[in-house]
């Protein structure tokens, strides 16, 4: 089954943290995707721009309506994700609990539906 690893945090915290801890974090996403790469459970993963350069696409009074970012009403973004081939749950957690995260970020597993 596919799982998607949805990484999350505050990208104002981020923009704000010392170049050294970012290079750090992006270093270690880099020997996790190498792990994930190695272990033949990695499907595809990217990290995503920020909130501001993002779209939203909303249906209101039938009609399509097109909103630029930000627009979370919360300070938790999606900052990227890994789309990753698991037998159970339980395997997908146990990867997304090695994912580099700074204080105050988190990770989403959700299942796929197959096609």
């Amino acid at each position: 089954m596919r799982y998607m690893l949805l990484i999350c945090g505050d990208e104002k915290a981020q923009a704000q943290a010392p170049q050294a801890e970012m290079a750090a974090v992006v270093q270690g996403h880099r020997r996790f995707a190498e792990e994930l790469q190695a272990s033949g459970k990695m499907v595809h993963g990217e990290r995503l721009r920020p909130d501001s350069e993002a779209s939203r696409i909303r249906i209101k009074a039938g009609q399509r309506q097109v909103m630029d970012g930000p627009f979370a009403e919360t300070k938790e973004a999606l900052g990227g994700f890994y789309l990753i081939e698991c037998a159970t749950k339980e395997e997908a957690v146990e990867w997304a609990k090695k994912i580099p995260l700074r204080e105050g970020g988190y990770i989403d597993v959700r299942p796929i539906w197959p096609m």
